[in-house]
C-alpha cells in the first residue's frame, strides 16, 4: 500500500513536494506590546471543556496517490467518530465529497463544505482563545511549512473556521502552525526553535519577538524552546510530535530508543531540557517519556512514518491516541496515559494511513474551547 504512494515526510503533514506560490516575508513587529484596552486573550490547555472539535476530510490523490486515499479517509472517520461520542465534530468537507464523507461518518458529525488542500486542520486551521466572555481566533499564516506544499485553499482554512465559530477574528504577521506550539493553559509554552524560528517562515524574527507576539495573542508568559530539528519532516519538527501538556507542570515526552532514527538523540536533548525547565510559576516540570514503537503493523512503513504516542488528542472524557501494531509499546503508551488522565477514556486507533503521510491524532484535529 505505502510503497504506491508519493513521497510522504515525519511530522504533521504531508506533502508532494508541489512549490507553494512565491510569498512575501513577514513582518517583525515594531512593538508587540498590547495596549491597556487589549482583551486579555489566553490560549486554553487542550483538557479543559470544549465546545467542539475541527477536523478536514481532506486526503487527495494529488498528494497522497491514489491508492492511500480511501485508508486515510477511513481513518479520519475512525477519529471523528470516536470523538463524537465524547463532543461535536465539525468535519470540512469539498462540496464535492460531501456524500462520500457522509458514507463514511457519524450521522453527529456536522459537514461544513468548503475547498481545502489537505487533511492538517491543527495546522491551516485557527488557534482558538478566550478572554473570559468571547472567542477568539488567531490566523497564524499557514504558507504550507515554508513554501513546501501548494495551499491556496489551506491558507484561508483559518478564516473560514473562525467566520463559522462566529469568533472575533485575530491578526498577526508571525507565521506558524498549530501543531508548533504546546500550552499549559496557564502562561507556559513549549516551541521548537526550528519550526517557529525557521527562516522559511519567520526571517528576521527573534526569541523575544516571538515571545511578544505570542503574550499579546495567546497570553504566554514563559517559552521553553526545544531544539527540534529541522529538514527532516516538513513541518521542521513540530512541537506536538516531542512535547505535551497534560495538566500543570506536567509534561509526557517523546523517547525513541531507535539509534538509527534522527529522533534519537534529539528526543534524548529534549528530555534533558524538560527535566531541567520550570513553567510560568517557577515549579520544575514533571516530564513522563512515551516510548516510541520498535515494531511496527505495517511491514514497509518507509522511513517517514510518524510512529509515536506523543500525538493524542484530548476531547471531553476522552484520550483519542495512536497504537502501531507492538503490543507492549502499544499497551505502555495506553497504560500511560490512563495514569495521566484517570478521568478520561483512552480510545487506540489504528490510523496507519495518516501516520504514513507524517501525521497523527493530533494534527488532524483542533479543539474549540468552551466559553
Amino acid at each position: 500500500m505505502l510503497a504506491a504512494a508519493p513521497l510522504f515526510l515525519a511530522g504533521c503533514a504531508a506533502s508532494s513536494h508541489t512549490p507553494a506560490p512565491s510569498e512575501s516575508a513577514s513582518t517583525v513587529p515594531t512593538s508587540a506590546t498590547p495596549s491597556a484596552s487589549t482583551p486579555a486573550w489566553v490560549m486554553p490547555d487542550e483538557g479543559m471543556r470544549h465546545a467542539g472539535t475541527w477536523m478536514a476530510f481532506g486526503p487527495s490523490a494529488a498528494i497522497w496517490g491514489a491508492e492511500l486515499v480511501p485508508v486515510v479517509r477511513k481513518n479520519l472517520a475512525d477519529i471523528a467518530n470516536a470523538i463524537v461520542t465524547f463532543e461535536p465534530v465539525t468535519m470540512l468537507v469539498r462540496p464535492s465529497e460531501q456524500d462520500a464523507a457522509r458514507t463514511l461518518l457519524d450521522p453527529a458529525v456536522r459537514l461544513l463544505p468548503v475547498e481545502i488542500d489537505d487533511l492538517w486542520v491543527r495546522d491551516t486551521g485557527p488557534v482558538f482563545v478566550t478572554n473570559g466572555s468571547a472567542l477568539g481566533g488567531v490566523g497564524f499564516n499557514f504558507n504550507g511549512w515554508g513554501g513546501k506544499q501548494a495551499h491556496t485553499h489551506d491558507a484561508v482554512v483559518a478564516a473560514a473556521v473562525i467566520a463559522d465559530a462566529k469568533a472575533t477574528p485575530l491578526t498577526t504577521t508571525l507565521t506558524l502552525e498549530g501543531g508548533a506550539i504546546e500550552v499549559d493553559g496557564q502562561g507556559t509554552a513549549i516551541i521548537t526553535e526550528s519550526c517557529v524560528l525557521n527562516a522559511n517562515r519567520n526571517p528576521g524574527w527573534t526569541k523575544p519577538h516571538v515571545e511578544a507576539e505570542l503574550g499579546r495573542l495567546l497570553g504566554i508568559r514563559k517559552v521553553i524552546w526545544l531544539p527540534g530539528i529541522a529538514g527532516k519532516d516538513i513541518t521542521d519538527g513540530h512541537t506536538d510530535f516531542y512535547a505535551r501538556f497534560v495538566g500543570p507542570g506536567q509534561v509526557v515526552a517523546a523517547l525513541d530508543n531507535d539509534p538509527a532514527s534522527f529522533d534519537y538523540a534529539v528526543t534524548r536533548a529534549h528530555l534533558d531540557i524538560l527535566k531541567a525547565a520550570t513553567d510560568v510559576t517557577g515549579k520544575p516540570l514533571v516530564v513522563t517519556p512515551l516510548v516510541a514503537p520498535r515494531t511496527l503493523r505495517e511491514q514497509d512503513p518507509g522511513e517517514d512514518f510518524a510512529a509515536g504516542y506523543i500525538n493524542f488528542y484530548l476531547c471531553n472524557g476522552g484520550v483519542i491516541a495512536p497504537q502501531f501494531g507492538d503490543a507492549d509499546a502499544d499497551a505502555a503508551a495506553r497504560d500511560a496515559l490512563a495514569a495521566l488522565f484517570p478521568q478520561r477514556k483512552v480510545v487506540q486507533l489504528n490510523v496507519d494511513g495518516i501516520a504514513a503521510g507524517g501525521g497523527g491524532i493530533h494534527c488532524s484535529t483542533q479543539q474549540q474551547p468552551a466559553l
